[in-house]
């Protein structure tokens, strides 16, 4: 059965990729689809879901630093935002008790505001498929919402925890310092795991038994456990690559977990007319991520698009109502209200924050008149002056760039990175880097490249190389413009929209080396 599961869910997230919207909105559609024929959900797909949150939960561990999650414009708005959302959305929902509509006039004040709570959140598994899609995990945006995002899985955790009576027990002291006792291990261990098979089961072990099950035994959250599992591993030079390898088992996986909302879902007409009631109201829940995050001295673009990746209901608010509904706080009905409204808002977030880019340019005098007059360090103008070859994407591919044209042209050659890790890291190594994210439309009003003759795009993602070529485009360029792509068909669509000349690194590498090798020998 769930291999015909599955199989209905490539057919419909194929169908949607061909209309270039994310395939989990196909996945999200498949369950529905599947509820609508009198399917149900089954033990094993349930299995797989859970097992596809916790690895995802892991893989963002992997990604995060603790250093971030203290930063103000992180755990302010997101604490304040839960507050405030909670609020708003109880007190809707009490005002239209007074209605006497079905639902809502069972509803008192105290199970309101756990209906509310459980609208407050914003879903982990949407951002992280959105934010890796574009290759944004890395961007300043990135790092703000998933931060949100994990002071939000903290608070869901905690009030699971109380509400389910489930209490740390004598074994929790001893977990979490042995956890800091044979840390050194674990990074030793993890790097004796090399690069091949032995590296996602590596992940697996830790994100599912040292994770999940021992912080379960402990008397912990499993999903809290996972992530923070993740979290310790964070700073080791092969987390990048661990999280990697998990990538694809993981995507599948999450599929489970799509078709398990559709699958779960009570559908009824009252149950849709109130889950499309709250998807009208979520423009309030998005403003307000907006204004909270540009009161801690980010520019205009960045709390937009933090806010976009946001903008949509949680699958945690699911499992909010399914504890409450269990013991007795709420009607079951609102279970089929949030995964109705959750999967609503999944549907409309997509083509949202394909378009983010292109909404802020067209509101940007506007939202601009919000900003703090302050900025942060990771948001200051970049200055090329007297460069003549700007490198995007200071990876391997960058880096061998950057080290080939400097001991020709030295001085006249620039590197630009996403992320401050790396930027830090070739500064101290006497590269000229700097700091930018070269799909922000600002950047390319900020900066002056009448000097620049060429430019490299090397980033990882594909679509983060195109969404820089537009924006270099559109700002007036007229210089060369090279670039990499991992496929034919990638340079193909380089080439169609103006780029000079194509690498192609899987299919180039190998005569590369041969150059290489040639130099060496003749």
């Amino acid at each position: 059965m769930e291999l015909l599961y599955f199989a209905i869910a490539f057919a419909c997230g194929f169908s949607i990729y061909q209309l270039k919207l994310p395939p989990l909105i196909g996945f999200l559609m498949a369950g529905f689809i599947l509820n609508l024929m009198g399917q149900q959900t089954t033990p094993l797909l349930s299995q797989l879901a859970d097992l596809g949150v916790t690895i995802l939960l892991f893989s963002i561990g992997l990604k995060l630093r603790v250093k971030n999650l203290v930063k103000p414009q992180v755990w302010a708005p997101a604490t304040l935002h839960i507050v405030l959302s909670s609020a708003f959305f109880a007190s809707l929902l009490l005002l239209l008790c007074v209605f006497n509509l079905p639902l809502f006039n069972e509803l008192d004040w105290q199970s309101a505001l756990l209906v509310g709570f459980a609208f407050s959140f914003s879903s982990t598994v949407f951002a992280v498929k959105v934010l890796e899609e574009r290759g944004e995990m890395a961007s300043l945006h990135g790092k703000i919402a998933i931060g949100i995002l994990v002071m939000q899985d903290i608070f869901a955790v905690v009030f699971l925890a109380i509400s389910t009576g489930k209490m740390p027990n004598i074994w929790a002291l001893g977990l979490i310092a042995g956890l800091f006792v044979f840390r050194k291990v674990m990074f030793w261990v993890l790097s004796r795991s090399k690069h091949g098979e032995l590296l996602p089961l590596f992940g697996f072990f830790f994100a599912l038994v040292v994770g999940y099950h021992a912080f379960e035994f402990a008397g912990l959250k499993g999903d809290l456990g996972a992530l923070i599992i993740g979290m310790i591993f964070a700073p080791h030079k092969k987390a990048s690559e661990l999280a990697k390898s998990l990538l694809n088992l993981k995507n599948v996986l999450l599929v489970g977990f799509f078709l398990n909302i559709g699958l779960n879902a009570s559908i009824s007409l009252n149950a849709f007319l109130i889950g499309l009631l709250l998807v009208l109201v979520l423009p309030v829940k998005v403003m307000l991520y907006y204004v909270l995050t540009n009161m801690f001295r980010l520019r205009a673009r960045t709390s937009l698009l933090s806010a976009f990746t946001l903008s949509n209901y949680s699958e945690f608010g699911l499992i909010v109502c399914a504890v409450a509904a269990s013991s007795g706080l709420i009607a079951p009905d609102w279970l089929a209200v949030v995964a109705i409204a959750v999967s609503i808002t999944f549907i409309l977030a997509s083509p949202l924050n394909k378009r983010a880019n292109e909404i802020y340019v067209k509101f940007e005098h506007i939202l601009q008149k919000f900003e703090s007059p302050k900025r942060l360090e990771e948001e200051l103008p970049v200055n090329l002056t007297d460069t003549r070859i700007v490198i995007f994407g200071m990876g391997r591919i960058g880096t061998g760039a950057y080290e080939t044209i400097h001991c020709s042209h030295p001085n006249s050659v620039a590197g630009i990175d996403i992320k401050p890790e790396v930027v830090n890291k070739h500064i101290k190594r006497g590269r000229r880097v700097l700091l930018a994210d070269a799909t922000d439309p600002d950047f390319w009003q900020r900066v002056n490249h009448s000097s620049v003759e060429m430019v490299m795009l090397a980033m990882p993602k594909h679509m983060q190389n195109i969404y820089a070529l537009e924006q270099l485009q559109a700002s007036g360029y007229t210089g060369q413009v090279t670039a990499i792509a991992n496929y034919p068909d990638q340079q193909k669509e380089l080439e169609d929209m103006g780029v000079h000349s194509t690498y192609n690194f899987y299919l180039e590498a190998g005569s590369g080396f041969a150059e290489h090798v040639k130099e060496k020998l003749f």
